[in-house]
């Protein structure tokens, strides 16, 4: 391949933000973004976490990576964030908006899930707070402050479930029974995430500001063999996703391989949403 094509990926000189760094997505985030030249800010609300997962990775041999303090439902967090890394930088070139709170399979163990007609007013608020109200204002202030330079690129973590309605069968038990339930905030804020996400591609697209989302499907993290079973039969490729394989999807949109995309939903969910 010609190197001149390859070079449209490199992040070299790029400063980016990832937000849930301390994360099993938000890890790999990270490092795809490192990997491809960029010199990242892994921020988590979660500080402790989010200097080991740094670490980790500073053992890996990736050393452009610098962990950071951020509450994103606050917005004195965030300016105060934005303001250290722009004294320290001088330039914030990618967001990615990958913190969530997402009530998932492999945590069910440990927390009661019911369904819809019991599912709690603090929950569903929490959710909306984290979800869709801290990537609100991590764009207010970041995406602000590439609008005013007149450049950058935002990248928003949505989810299949901001596509299509969970199916509740797939939490079912192999002897019928089941105590968890998708509940509802996730794909309710996945969904608003997405068009948050096109509102601004349209707001800023004047400022050479993009603003994409990529839709990930479901990874496999130790769930019950069950339900990777189920999930793998009911996707075209037949299993779960590695949480590495969402690495060049990410560098792609936040590269000038996609210099002429905005507002779009990339899928990465081996084929689960065709069906």
């Amino acid at each position: 391949m010609n190197k001149q094509h390859l070079n449209l990926f490199d992040l070299s000189g790029k400063v980016a933000v990832v937000t849930g760094a301390a994360g099993l997505l938000g890890r790999e985030h990270c490092l795809a973004l490192s990997n491809a030249g960029a010199h990242v800010i892994a921020t988590d609300a979660n500080m402790s976490g989010c200097e080991k997962m740094v670490d980790d990775l500073h053992g890996l041999g990736t050393e452009s990576l610098e962990p950071l303090e951020m509450d994103i439902t606050n917005r004195s967090s965030i300016e105060s964030a934005a303001a250290q890394i722009l004294a320290s930088h001088d330039r914030i070139d990618i967001l990615v908006n990958n913190a969530a709170v997402n009530d998932a399979i492999e945590h069910s163990l440990k927390k009661e899930y019911p369904g819809f007609e019991t599912f709690g007013l603090e929950a569903w608020n929490g959710s909306l707070e984290v979800n869709i109200t801290g990537v609100f204002l991590c764009c207010q202030v970041f995406g602000g402050e590439m609008a005013k330079r007149g450049r950058g690129s935002i990248i928003n973590i949505a989810s299949t479930y901001g596509l299509v309605a969970p199916d509740q069968s797939l939490y079912r038990r192999p002897d019928g029974t089941q105590e968890f339930y998708k509940g509802p905030a996730y794909p309710a804020t996945k969904g608003a995430v997405l068009s948050l996400t096109r509102y601004l591609a349209s707001y800023w697209g004047n400022k050479s500001v993009r603003v994409n989302a990529l839709s990930p499907g479901g990874v496999e993290n130790g769930q019950e063999r069950h339900f990777i079973d189920e999930y793998s039969r009911r996707t075209p490729l037949g299993r779960m996703a590695r949480p590495s394989e969402y690495r060049g999807a990410l560098v792609f949109l936040a590269s000038d391989a996609a210099s002429y995309v905005t507002g779009t939903n990339l899928i990465v969910d081996g084929g689960w949403t065709i069906w």
